[in-house]
């Protein structure tokens, strides 16, 4: 295990996911770090979406409406020691340009038998 205690097979992947989500090798990289029926937040509507092709849309929406970025800034196990939380920072667009946020979030992923990610949930850094 990683120092973080994280798996160093899920963190290869998740900083593997951070890596390649800038790019445009993201859509290629979706059934590499996706389950099938991966569920996932539409944090703009306040959704669920099911499965890769719904993600893989909802992640085009994004990068046609701008070009969202976050920055990973750790990984550590969630407190039941299952699910692996990567606290992130994003970057914001105002009247100055781009600029990393001041505040932190955390997607927090859960994994199948088969090493995917099964679901991510974005929750508010706890201070």
């Amino acid at each position: 295990m990683a120092e973080t205690g994280v798996p160093a097979v899920r963190e290869a992947l998740l900083r593997r996911m951070y890596e390649v989500f800038s790019t445009e090798g993201r859509d290629a990289f979706i059934p590499e770090c996706l389950a099938a029926d991966v569920n996932w937040p539409d944090v703009l509507h306040g959704t669920r979406l099911r499965g890769r092709d719904a993600v893989r849309a909802y992640w085009a929406r994004q990068f046609a409406a701008g070009h969202p970025l976050v920055r990973l800034e750790g990984l550590r196990l969630d407190a039941d020691g299952e699910a692996v939380v990567a606290t992130v920072r994003p970057r914001m667009r105002d009247a100055s340009g781009d600029q990393w946020a001041p505040e932190t979030v955390e997607h927090v992923y859960r994994f199948g038998g088969d090493g995917l990610v099964t679901r991510m949930d974005v929750r508010a850094t706890v201070p």
